[in-house]
């Protein structure tokens, strides 16, 4: 008996152990718009299977009312919930140059989708997005948030 119920604790401690690897979530940042420098969201970050996602979880801007719809979205979001959005997708770790690259950024307001790369600096302080639109690319800035 004792030797049953110790197999079924490791079994459960390994599929437990299982489930927290295939997510790691990062953390929650807030993105600062790169031309007001005002707060647009919060978005929380999560690595699963080595694949960086990021969703929003909230809006700061309430101009949009308390539940805005990605109507200009072209993709699989069009007509979604913009909270609860994947705005960050497939991004992978170049463990050469530390960033995260491959994947893309939806900015909700136009419905745009940009090639897109990503990568924590000044300690986990902030986070620095980078999208392209062919040979040029603008950076954005984002904070922790707590």
């Amino acid at each position: 008996m004792k030797l049953s119920f110790a197999l079924i604790f490791s079994l459960i401690l390994m599929l437990t152990s299982n489930v927290l690897a295939a997510q790691q979530e990062i953390k929650t940042w807030k993105s600062i718009d790169d031309q007001t420098n005002k707060a647009k969201s919060l978005v929380r970050i999560y690595i699963r299977k080595g694949i960086l996602n990021g969703k929003v979880t909230k809006l700061f801007d309430k101009s949009y009312g308390n539940a805005p719809i990605c109507t200009p979205c072209t993709d699989d979001r069009k007509d979604k919930p913009v909270i609860g959005m994947t705005v960050l997708r497939n991004f992978k770790l170049d463990r050469t140059e530390g960033w995260w690259k491959g994947g893309t950024v939806l900015d909700p307001e136009n419905g745009n989708i940009y090639n897109a790369q990503l990568r924590v600096i000044e300690n986990g302080k902030k986070l620095e997005l980078r999208g392209y639109w062919g040979p040029f690319y603008r950076t954005q800035i984002w904070l922790t948030h707590k």
